[in-house]
Parts: C-alpha cells; sequence; structure tokens
C-alpha cells in the first residue's frame, strides 16, 4: 500500500560533507586531496581492466583528462559525488554519487558507481551502497532508484544482492559509446527500507572476512530474529 503523504514534505537536497561508516567513509569529492589515489586505484596497475566498459566515459589514458573529470564532477550538485575512503589506509579507492535529485517528488538515484579493485566484492562495496541508501532516506525521499546497462551483469546482481526491486527494461534508451543500450530499472521505496537496512547493520555489523562464520548474505540477515 503507497505510503500515506498526510504528513511529507519535500526532500532535502544532498548536502553531508562526510558519512561515516565502519570499514569505509564517504567524503564530497575533493579533485585535489582525493585525486592521486583515485587515478591509482581506477587507472593504475592494479586496476580492473572492465570498469569502465558499461561507463559513458572512460577509461582514461592521461591524467590531464582523468583530472578534467574529477573537476567537472566535483563542480556538480546532480550528480553529487562521493569519494569513498578507506578507513584503515586512509585512501581513496572509489566514487559514487546521488543523482537525478528530485525533491519535490522525493526521488533519487544511486549512479556512477566506479569502484577500484581493492573496494570490490568487499564489505566496502556494500557499506558504500548503504551509506548512500541511508542517506538518501534520512533527507526524506520516498523512492531510491538504481538504473544500469542491461548487459552489465555485475551490476544488475549487485542490485538484486542489496535487495532492490526490478521493475523492468527501457529499450534502446539511450546510446553510450556509440552503442545501444537497454536500461534496467531497480529501487527501494520508503516503506521497504526499514527491513532492508535491518539486513544491512546486521550484515555489516559480522566480521566479513574469509575466516568469518556461516551467514554470508543479506538475505540471511534480513531472516535473523533478535
Amino acid at each position: 500500500m503507497p505510503q500515506s503523504l498526510e504528513h511529507w514534505q519535500p526532500a532535502k537536497r544532498p548536502h553531508n560533507p562526510v558519512i561515516q561508516g565502519r570499514y569505509i567513509r564517504l567524503e564530497k569529492l575533493d579533485p585535489q586531496r582525493h585525486g592521486d589515489d583515485l587515478w591509482l586505484a581506477l587507472e593504475g596497475p592494479a586496476g580492473d581492466p572492465k570498469l569502465w566498459d558499461y561507463m559513458a566515459y572512460g577509461p582514461f589514458k592521461e591524467r590531464a583528462a582523468f583530472d578534467q573529470w574529477l573537476n567537472s564532477n566535483a563542480a556538480s550538485q546532480d550528480p553529487y559525488y562521493y569519494t569513498v575512503i578507506d578507513q584503515a589506509s586512509g585512501q581513496a579507492q572509489g566514487m559514487l554519487s546521488l543523482m537525478s535529485i528530485v525533491p519535490e517528488h522525493g526521488r533519487i538515484e544511486i549512479g556512477h558507481v566506479t569502484f577500484g579493485a581493492p573496494m570490490q566484492r568487499s564489505p566496502k562495496s556494500t557499506e558504500a551502497a548503504y551509506l548512500l541508501a541511508k542517506e538518501s532516506f534520512a533527507l526524506g525521499n520516498r523512492r531510491l532508484e538504481w538504473k544500469c546497462n542491461s548487459e552489465n551483469a555485475r551490476s544488475n546482481r549487485t542490485a538484486v544482492r542489496l535487495g532492490y526491486t526490478y521493475e523492468g527494461v527501457f529499450r534502446q534508451h539511450m546510446v553510450a559509446k556509440g552503442k545501444n543500450r537497454d536500461t534496467t530499472w531497480y529501487s527501494i521505496i520508503s516503506t521497504e527500507w526499514p527491513a532492508i537496512a535491518t539486513g544491512f547493520e546486521k550484515w555489516l555489523a559480522l566480521d566479513n572476512q574469509p575466516k568469518s562464520g556461516q551467514i554470508k548474505t543479506l538475505e540471511e540477515c534480513r531472516a535473523l530474529t533478535d
């Protein structure tokens, strides 16, 4: 059943410069402070060669072009970019943003997810998604979206794993790097978020390292009783 709007007010725009987590913290993108680490994480020798396959930009062969891209992102208010900082090392290891921001309807999206290899398949990537989802609903949004290229298997799997509901495909949605892009849509709505948040929080409270216990998935954590 749709949420009552009797007391609802338009959402606030993203404005929080630092969001703290257990494994990572999110900082408003600052190319001067984060640029060297991001260049190493995203374009360095240990970078993920598939990282840019489904992005509308990249890869960047020259640092000057990469810095120009970072500067443009930092100046933007929609998308509103965050850098992901590893708490243990203090290194910037990835980026993501809040975007498609429509406060009057309470709608927002997590996008431009660009994680370096040290973040991938780790608690850090899950926590980054959780922190931005939590921030999105704290701002008063009613709907959080996740969209991706329908051919991007990794992003589609991630959306399902993080608790988003599949909503359908926009066929021939756009042209990206000279190729057709069909876009798959997912969402979490405000009435669903408390239960999903509980799953995230239980999962992140575990020691999610290779030696940890039996419970590994968000779904298993959501099924736990207190």
